[in-house]
């Protein structure tokens, strides 16, 4: 497995699977190892991924400072990975908490963006995150689930901020909650660094305005893609969230959670690669 040793002098781990042009992708949580996207429901046939494992996740190292988890510290450790691979410049995929992580690295370092896919992205880099009133009414979507009766109180009264996080409301988050998908969540805790995930977006992470401002000139192509069936973006914020680049498509895959690689792989793989290949424009 490939190593590279940030600026601090942390060693940041990446895994490398498949072959051709480089795909860096950014995973999300916030913070949590890469081992959870898998091969992207098969983009790594079209595409080389190259999965970063941030500071302190997978098998990456802990950093001597906690501070450095924060999201705009670790947009150093991106561009340290690129110059460390050799690329004058790079297509991007980021997951849900890590689009937050790659627009601040699109805001600071535009010239070295060839494309940007944003994939059910929470956009809190932007000044917008996810409301409780986009997740439960995204969550009225599945009334007719058998889980449902049983799941949206408890995610109700965490959203409310009077009951822990329950695994009992964890379909809310896929498309279809099937075989894949529970194995998919069990694993959650242990591929997680929930210390590094509250330093993650502290105070001091986003500067929105500046960061709007940066991206509103940025050149590069950009895919935003959102998941009909996902709560935090729902279809209209992440829409929002196209508005802000001048070169973006926006796509919505319908029926699809929070990770729509595991929801529908032959249409995610299918418009992702569209887009990376320049071969496609629309919205949906």
């Amino acid at each position: 497995m490939p190593f590279f040793t940030a600026s601090d002098g942390t060693e940041i781990a990446y895994h490398l699977q498949g072959e051709g042009e480089p795909l860096v992708v950014l995973p999300g949580g916030p913070m949590r190892a890469s081992a959870y996207l898998g091969d992207l429901g098969g983009l790594v046939r079209h595409r080389q991924l190259v999965l970063l494992d941030l500071r302190g996740t997978g098998h990456s190292a802990v950093p001597t400072d906690p501070a450095t988890y924060r999201c705009d510290h670790l947009v150093d450790d991106v561009e340290v990975l690129r110059a460390h691979m050799g690329l004058a410049h790079m297509d991007v995929l980021a997951h849900s908490a890590g689009g937050s992580l790659a627009m601040l690295y699109a805001a600071r370092h535009p010239q070295r963006v060839s494309r940007l896919a944003l994939v059910t992205a929470t956009p809190w880099a932007l000044g917008m995150p996810a409301t409780a009133e986009d997740r439960l009414a995204t969550a009225r979507l599945r009334e007719g689930e058998p889980w449902f009766a049983e799941a949206f109180p408890a995610f109700e009264a965490w959203l409310a901020g009077s009951g822990d996080f329950d695994p009992v409301f964890a379909p809310f988050f896929y498309g279809v909650w099937d075989d894949a998908a529970q194995q998919h969540d069990m694993r959650a805790d242990g591929e997680s660094n929930d210390e590094a995930a509250d330093v993650y977006g502290s105070d001091g992470a986003y500067d929105p305005p500046t960061t709007r401002l940066a991206l509103s000139r940025l050149a590069a192509p950009v895919l935003v893609l959102a998941g009909g069936l996902d709560g935090g973006p729902r279809p209209e914020l992440a829409r929002r969230t196209a508005d802000v680049f001048p070169n973006a498509e926006f796509a919505v895959q319908s029926g699809a959670g929070h990770y729509p690689w595991l929801d529908d792989a032959e249409w995610f793989v299918r418009r992702v690669v569209a887009f990376l290949d320049g071969s496609a424009r629309r919205a949906g």
